[in-house]
């Protein structure tokens, strides 16, 4: 994948939302540590307010909250790659762990998705589809779910095999795959 624009770093930077595509399927992208940014993000979506975001991550230093060397060490089978891993989270932001007291991580193997993460911080990385209908496949598609919106839209082409990450719970040493 390509680098991608100053533009889109730029908007990410300063709190606004992006469609960009994820090392999986399109993602409505914006700061983690933003609750502006989440919040708003989940308004556009029509996402339901207790479902977590997914948190890309460049590093699991990036992570919301702090974990212990074995969970690290655990995690190191499962990234960098499509896995996304739902782990406890006592302290994470109530705008991220909506009350689950948990947050799903995904590091992904796309060098450049990573560097993007590393320069502008974690990412809440929903799904581009408003709730209950299919991910979009194409950035058209994602411009004709969200419109004005959202603030940038990069084209990443279209995705063939549309597939989601697989989806782990991490809890007392072991990983139960749930999707």
């Amino acid at each position: 994948m390509a680098l991608y624009p100053p533009e889109l770093i730029n908007i990410l930077k300063n709190g606004e939302i992006a469609i960009i595509r994820t090392d999986t399927i399109y993602g409505i992208v914006g700061r983690a540590n933003n609750q502006a940014t989440v919040e708003r993000i989940f308004h556009i979506k029509g996402r339901a307010p207790e479902k977590s975001p997914i948190i890309l991550i460049s590093d699991p230093s990036e992570m919301l909250d702090t974990y212990d060397i074995p969970t690290l060490r655990a995690l190191q089978s499962y990234w960098p790659g499509p896995n996304s891993i739902i782990l406890p989270s006592e302290n994470g932001p109530a705008w991220i762990t909506r009350g689950n007291k948990s947050i799903a991580y995904r590091l992904p193997s796309d060098t450049a998705l990573q560097a993007l993460i590393r320069e502008v911080g974690p990412l809440a990385a929903p799904s581009a589809n408003p709730e209950g209908l299919p991910p979009a496949e194409t950035i058209e598609q994602a411009k004709q779910y969200f419109g004005d919106a959202v603030d940038y839209y990069h084209d990443g082409g279209i995705i063939n095999n549309l597939a989601p990450s697989s989806l782990f719970r991490y809890d007392n040493d072991a990983f139960v795959q749930l999707r």
